[in-house]
């Protein structure tokens, strides 16, 4: 449900337009030291209204730590981070409550909630939980230390030129897609399981957990698929695994090879347009004409380059834990 990670193990709560949103992390090593400033890199790249395209709904996103800090350094105990909603604007979804808007998840959880859910900007399914997994990114990064993990927007709307893409979405009064790319160095070799638990899997289970996300590749991905195997193999040119090529990502077998890992993920366009669209109005049973009104981002995929490098970090730590990779004592 909302839980992820079997010895680093997180869970998320809160709503968008709730009093707040938070997590609580079991696995965090004891003695690493932690405070707010720590937060405010990654959470201010998630913020809209920082850059052309994103909303201009702003929030301070500053934690406040309930339980597991003392003194400044983690106890060993779950850590739990609490970050208060102060900007909401419920109004503007009250008065769209009869017509769940197309791409949102306003009518599967209706029909799964029995109507009890918070529909105020989309409640508990808001890409305001992302916060969430920034903030767990936070933790996962520094606890990995010497792995670097970088993710960064390849292309808008088509485009490798990002604002020549978002211009695409602006003159066309709509919004506009994109791919992000995540790279990581300093992975040791052997991380990861064959099948069910291997690298491609878990990263792939926690990158779906991104709103928005509609496909992931790594290396070549699926290119793959036009190439010849003699080309598309790697070959192996040192004791350290080093490969002349990288088209299988740094993942053979389910398990790190030691080279880069590396994947893109696909971004669908922002669900909330102001183009007109048709859907059902629950209360008279006929389809009508909406448009979604207040304040949205142009391109969300602007905003995912944290989030993926969070989900990233988060599945790492827990994979080396179980490697015993990482100490419990900092």
């Amino acid at each position: 449900m909302n839980q992820f990670g079997k010895i680093f193990s997180v869970s998320i709560f809160g709503e968008s337009h709730g009093e707040g949103l938070g997590v609580v992390i079991d696995g965090c090593p004891a003695g690493m030291p932690i405070s707010v400033e720590d937060f405010i890199k990654d959470t201010e790249r998630r913020k809209g209204g920082m850059q052309k395209g994103t909303t201009p709904r702003q929030e301070e996103d500053l934690p406040i730590f309930k339980s597991g800090v003392f003194n400044g350094k983690t106890t060993g105990a779950p850590l739990m981070l609490l970050f208060e909603n102060k900007n909401t604007r419920s109004g503007d979804y009250e008065k769209q409550r009869a017509v769940p808007r197309p791409g949102h998840a306003d009518f599967v959880a209706n029909k799964k909630f029995g109507g009890f859910e918070d529909y105020r900007g989309g409640g508990h399914f808001s890409g305001r939980l992302t916060l969430c997994l920034v903030a767990i990114g936070v933790v996962a990064k520094k606890i990995l230390k010497n792995i670097t993990i970088e993710a960064s927007i390849i292309s808008i709307a088509g485009e490798t030129d990002l604002d020549k893409g978002l211009q695409k979405g602006i003159d066309a009064k709509d919004s506009v897609g994109g791919i992000v790319e995540c790279k990581v160095d300093g992975l040791p070799i052997g991380i990861g399981e064959p099948f069910f638990e291997s690298v491609e899997s878990l990263l792939s289970h926690a990158v779906f957990a991104i709103p928005a996300v509609r496909g992931i590749e790594f290396g070549t991905g699926f290119e793959a698929a036009n190439m010849l195997g003699s080309i598309h193999n790697d070959a192996i040119i040192d004791a350290n695994g080093k490969t002349a090529t990288n088209h299988a990502g740094g993942i053979v077998g389910g398990i790190t090879n030691g080279n880069q890992l590396n994947f893109r993920v696909a971004i669908k366009p922002t669900s909330s347009t102001p183009q007109d669209q048709q859907t059902l109005n629950w209360e008279t049973n006929q389809v009508e004409t909406f448009a979604v009104r207040g304040r949205h981002d142009l391109c969300i995929a602007l905003r995912v380059p944290p989030v993926l490098e969070a989900v990233t970090a988060m599945v790492l730590v827990d994979l080396m834990y179980r490697e015993q990779l990482i100490k419990r004592v900092f």
